[in-house]
């Protein structure tokens, strides 16, 4: 920003790979090269053509106090600017001049060809230059006729590495400080100089003359001429504290120049302001009523600070129209965030934007999709937006309608709201058939949290399954241990669980049971289930002496406490004969019946409290028949009811906080666990996978 004239400024702007430097008169309306000087210092003629050639000049204000920037103007010295700079297609770093101008930027003169420091004194009435160099120095130059004239003159006897310089406080002074050392060793040395006693006079009338501020011959700059008091450059006097610059204006009339384009406009080659491709002229204030008025812009406003009176002033001038009756256009309906999610029982604040329409006389109607819906008179009511809080989870239509007597216009968004995931449980049985389909099931807890994505797992397949049902049915082709896991993805949240599934080509299962006084020690959590299973499995295998790789065990959930022991083939035994398996198995399960009939399978518990296992039938289970006509209607039948019986049971957990101790004593958990273990009692005839 130019100091002392009003909406002049110089910038720099980067033009295919160039830095050139501009300037404008109007605040930024109109902006052109600098012209540069037609002679250099020492009177050569410089040829340089517009636009191809052109002064430009570094515009870097200095931070330091006590060094000039690259570019220097005054208040108190309108038209006078000092810069460094260079001449050719674009500004560079090498070769650079000093230049000066003392018409406010319309013609430039070459003052040095190497940079120096220049200080306004007598509020530009004198200028100080002292040369940038690394080297010490003891001359510096003044010139009392803006620059066209430069003295040299001797500052101190020895030479001085000067560190800044520095004028006394006022733009009227005429003393400055020089501040350096004499040897990289030495302290500072400042020096003081006093111009005052090179000047004689003080400044008459008779030593100032009037300038017209202009750009290249036109005078009428942001609305008004201006014409200033400035000091003649042959006068050699000292203007004082006394003087203040001296202005007068006189308004001018307005011109297209004096206009820039408005808000959604863009001017074009040919000077023209036209709307931009995102701008809708049409659109006007959602406030703008039907026999109301509103300002429609001609595409240009006058700019800001501009002066000018009559002229094209209303042609150019935004004009009064009455409000237009339209039907509603461009309804929009949108979440305050953005997005297309919800939190249950969470504010839901939707916002309903209309483009074009009467506002005053277009109702709108919301429908939230779940039952409720509000009616607004007009769109203005509702700027800060409609809130709503679901109760449901699910996926909700939510429609907006504008209607006015010329029309209705709808706008639609379909909302999934959602809850957070905070568990999920894999049920699984513990022992599956080769090549005969398992179903598995994954519970969640809440069972409701929006659209869930489910990712299964395997064994060692490498590409998952994804469903968007919670159970899916799979085949184990081979015998082995192997490991299912189940991942759920709802929203940002991906909770997973895993079960390891024994597969086998024959297995038998028979339901146990315990003494009454297992139920005081249980506090149903799958930790304990687990270490009470390899106790009951120790204590089979030291009472029948089995082997420990051919018996399962598994403790149920619920109460009273049940478990549950597969016996698996020997495959030392029958590795290429499977037809010996069924007889193999028939006798190890009369062996381990007669071990739990004759109360041999015992284990202490805590001292003082001994267990007995019990076989929880009068006649052990049948072999799991493998054959395709088997009914399974049974079978599915069963796993449902225990994992409906599992999930409820979740369920209660979460809702009692975890407190696992105190789960035995009620009497809604006995019911529980007795209707399971008839069910399990139930399906003698027809064994089924079960879950620890």
């Amino acid at each position: 920003m130019v100091a002392g004239i009003k909406g002049m400024f110089l910038a720099n702007k980067k033009l295919e790979d160039q830095a050139k430097t501009y300037i404008t008169y109007n605040k930024g309306r109109d902006w052109r090269l600098l012209q540069a000087p037609s002679s250099d210092l020492r009177g050569n003629n410089i040829h340089c053509v517009l636009p191809y050639c052109s002064l430009h000049l570094h515009l870097h204000v200095s931070a330091n106090p006590y060094t000039s920037g690259n570019i220097a103007s005054k208040e108190s010295a309108p038209g006078i600017i000092v810069a460094s700079g260079s001449i050719g297609a674009e500004l560079s770093s090498t070769n650079v001049s000093i230049f000066i101008t003392s018409d406010a930027g319309n013609t430039w003169r070459q003052i040095f060809d190497e940079e120096y420091s220049v200080l306004y004194l007598d509020q530009g009435g004198a200028l100080v230059a002292i040369r940038h160099t690394p080297l010490p120095i003891r001359h510096l130059w003044l010139s009392f006729d803006e620059g066209r004239v430069w003295n040299k003159y001797s500052f101190t006897s020895l030479p001085l590495f000067v560190d800044g310089l520095l004028g006394e406080p006022g733009e009227e002074t005429l003393i400055m400080t020089i501040f350096g050392h004499v040897s990289h060793r030495s302290e500072w040395q400042l020096v003081k100089i006093d111009f005052r006693s090179i000047f004689n006079r003080r400044c008459t009338e008779a030593d100032y003359q009037t300038w017209h501020l202009h750009d290249q011959g036109e005078p009428c700059l942001m609305g008004v001429k201006r014409t200033y008091l400035k000091l003649k450059p042959i006068a050699r006097c000292v203007m004082g504290k006394t003087h203040s610059v001296t202005m007068t204006s006189e308004p001018c009339d307005c011109t297209e120049s004096d206009f820039e384009c408005d808000y959604g406009h863009e001017r074009r080659t040919d000077g023209r302001c036209t709307p931009a491709f995102w701008f809708h002229p049409s659109s006007m204030s959602r406030s703008c009523m039907t026999g109301h008025t509103f300002l429609n812009s001609t595409g240009y406003r006058k700019v800001v600070s501009n002066n000018c009176t009559g002229g094209v002033v209303d042609l150019y001038t935004a004009r009064q129209r009455p409000c237009p009756s339209h039907a509603p256009e461009g309804l929009h309906l949108v979440t305050s965030e953005g997005t297309l999610s919800a939190t249950l029982s969470h504010n839901v604040t939707f916002l309903v934007f209309l483009e074009q329409g009467d506002g005053s006389r277009t109702s709108i109607t919301v429908d939230f999709g779940d039952g409720n819906g509000i009616t607004y008179s007009n769109v203005s009511s509702i700027e800060d937006g409609i809130k709503h809080v679901y109760k449901s989870v699910g996926i909700y239509r939510v429609a907006a309608t504008a209607e006015n007597s010329l029309g209705s216009e709808t706008a639609v968004l379909f909302l999934h709201v959602t809850c957070q995931l905070e568990y999920i449980h894999l049920s699984s049985p513990f022992v599956a058939v080769k090549n005969k389909e398992v179903n598995l099931t994954a519970v969640l807890w809440p069972s409701q949290v929006g659209t869930v994505t489910y990712i299964w797992w395997f064994g060692n397949n490498s590409e998952p399954v994804i469903t968007l049902e919670g159970s899916v049915a799979f085949t184990f082709p081979q015998e082995g241990t192997n490991i299912v896991t189940v991942q759920v993805a709802a929203g940002n949240t991906i909770l997973q669980d895993r079960k390891t599934i024994s597969v086998h080509e024959y297995f038998s299962s028979h339901l146990l049971a315990f003494s009454s006084n297992l139920d005081d020690h249980n506090p149903d959590v799958a930790e304990w289930r687990l270490d009470i299973s390899r106790v009951i499995k120790n204590s089979m295998v030291q009472a029948t002496g089995m082997k420990p790789e051919q018996l399962l065990v598994t403790v149920l959930p619920g109460l009273p406490t049940a478990a549950e022991f597969f016996l698996l083939p020997d495959k030392d035994q029958t590795e290429g004969k499977p037809e010996k398996t069924t007889p193999h198995l028939e006798q190890l399960s009369e062996l381990v019946l007669g071990a739990l009939y004759q109360n041999q399978v015992q284990f202490t518990l805590r001292p003082g409290v001994q267990i007995t296992v019990y076989a929880a039938h009068l006649s052990a289970a049948p072999l799991v028949d493998t054959s395709e006509n088997h009914s399974s209607s049974a079978m599915i039948m069963l796993l449902s009811v225990v994992v409906v019986g599992l999930a409820v049971f979740l369920i209660y957990k979460f809702k009692s906080g975890l407190n696992w101790t105190k789960l035995m004593g009620t009497s809604s958990q006995h019911k529980l666990a007795s209707s399971t273990h008839a069910v399990l009692n139930a399906s003698t005839d027809h064994p089924t996978l079960r879950d620890d």
